[in-house]
């Protein structure tokens, strides 16, 4: 095992696999340990550039000495920009890579939160999703262009934005040109109705809306106004931004370039077995506190994830933070069972690899 040794690839080559789209890029060090994250919306451009000899020698100290422990990189691909901020920020803070500046703090992506047990709900920012029944939106990785979203839902469909608690004198009163019933004039039934249109908005359903607002721009630069047409412009440009569909990256919706069976087969290789592990169960101890230490079991099948057998154990013979008779403990409780199933099944055959 000590004589394996991973060469390096040609990077300058392998960029050349890259595809031309939107997505994010890892650097990794010899230690397969991430190093640097960044986000491109164009990854072959951006990830090559990396590797020019006229952009290495004006690169600042940090960038070169990025390079210097660049041994491999990775990339993942996106559906748009939107997408690729947010899954930057995600790895970031997943990995806390050592030349990776911004990001690295809890700074969260906003949230648009509607309350709809108030009387008035109001469509508010957050950066966490509670357990309170509120509904949200997002993430969305544009802050200006959602502050600019609200505004445009508070003149389309004269609903209530930011502010707490129940309409003010002065929010009573007002109106716009697209909205002329004031809300000191309806119902909070008939407000609600409002509510749920915007809501329909947010979650995407805003063709019809897009087109008029398009249609309204041309008309303008038609009239040579071209300040009110570049307004239009700029609002249609933020609502896009905003209501176009995004996916959310959890840790199981990571994009991945993982090959499960070829992985498999060089892990094999690596450690020197007699053949491929078709199952593979990993464990870990956790000391929660010196009276409540529990293990985790994962179970992966092909080189997949198999969530049906992961398992969680209560450690019953260890007193105190011992981590080493904890696994002890739980490694042999996992395969005593499973020995004692198989003799029983068949004795002959009974057995491990």
């Amino acid at each position: 095992m000590a004589g394996v040794k991973k060469a390096k690839p040609d990077l300058t080559k392998k960029v050349h696999e890259v595809p031309h789209k939107p997505g994010v890029y890892l650097m990794r060090d010899r230690f397969n340990r991430v190093i640097y994250v960044g986000k491109a919306r164009d990854l072959r451009k951006r990830v090559g550039s990396y590797f020019m000899p006229s952009k290495i020698a004006v690169a600042d100290l940090k960038t070169r000495a990025m390079l210097d422990a660049v041994w491999d990189f990775e990339t993942h691909t996106v559906q748009n920009e939107a997408e690729s901020i947010l899954l930057e920020g995600k790895l970031i803070k997943e990995y806390r890579p050592r030349y990776n500046v911004s990001f690295r703090d809890d700074k969260r992506f906003l949230l648009v939160k509607v309350d709809q047990t108030e009387e008035w709900p109001r469509f508010r920012l957050a950066r966490f999703k509670k357990d309170d029944n509120a509904r949200y939106f997002g993430p969305y990785a544009h802050a200006g262009a959602l502050r600019q979203t609200l505004n445009f839902m508070r003149k389309k469909f004269g609903v209530l934005t930011f502010g707490r608690g129940s309409p003010t004198e002065r929010e009573l009163k007002s109106s716009t040109y697209q909205v002329p019933m004031k809300l000191s004039e309806i119902t909070p039934e008939i407000y609600r109705e409002r509510v749920a249109q915007a809501c329909e908005f947010l979650e995407g359903h805003s063709r019809e809306m897009m087109a008029e607002l398009e249609k309204q721009m041309r008309a303008q630069a038609e009239k040579l106004d071209f300040e009110k047409a570049a307004e239009l412009r700029n609002m249609l440009d933020d609502l896009r931004r905003t209501t176009r569909p995004t996916r959310r990256f959890t840790r199981g919706s990571l994009p991945t370039t993982i090959e499960p069976e070829a992985d498999v087969r060089a892990l094999a290789d690596a450690l020197q077995l007699p053949k491929v592990p078709r199952v593979m169960e990993c464990f870990d101890i956790s000391n929660i506190s010196t009276t409540h230490v529990v293990a985790s079991m994962v179970c992966f099948r092909d080189g997949v994830p198999d969530k049906n057998c992961y398992r969680r154990y209560r450690i019953r013979t260890v007193e105190g933070q011992d981590d080493f008779a904890s696994m002890a403990e739980v490694v042999r409780r996992r395969y005593s069972r499973i020995l004692l199933e198989a003799r029983d099944a068949d004795p002959d055959t009974a057995e491990f690899s």
